[in-house]
């Protein structure tokens, strides 16, 4: 059912993509001299197609490491909370094996549990 809708959604994308690139495929000058507009020292000619995707992968791709440097404290505690488990699963595990084996067998009971904290009244 996903993998419908995802199709769904993404055809007509696709599709305006297609046509996108289709209908903007006369060149362009990409000049990056912002002083001299009449003769720019370094400019490519490319199709407008091009330049729009290249911006938008280079949004993606930006948008992408800005992202994985915000969440580097989430990844530094997910880190940490891993190693202590890990060490708390072997500790739990070394304490198991020297345990005796009276007490690793049958199952805890509470100490004095049919008497009540008051003397009963004479």
């Amino acid at each position: 059912m996903i993998r419908f809708l995802k199709s769904l959604v993404l055809l007509p994308i696709a599709a305006l993509v297609i046509l996108l690139a289709v209908a903007n495929r006369a060149p362009v000058p990409l000049s990056f001299d912002p002083f001299n507009a009449d003769a720019p020292v370094f400019s490519v000619n490319l199709p407008l197609y091009a330049i729009l995707f290249g911006a938008v992968a280079l949004g993606i791709v930006v948008g992408g490491v800005f992202t994985w440097l915000g969440q580097g404290k989430t990844r530094a505690n997910v880190r940490h909370h891993r190693r202590e488990a890990t060490r708390y699963e072997r500790e739990a595990s070394r304490l198991r094996a020297y345990a005796p084996e009276s007490e690793t067998q049958a199952p805890y009971t509470v100490p004095n549990a049919n008497r009540t904290a008051l003397p009963a009244p004479r």
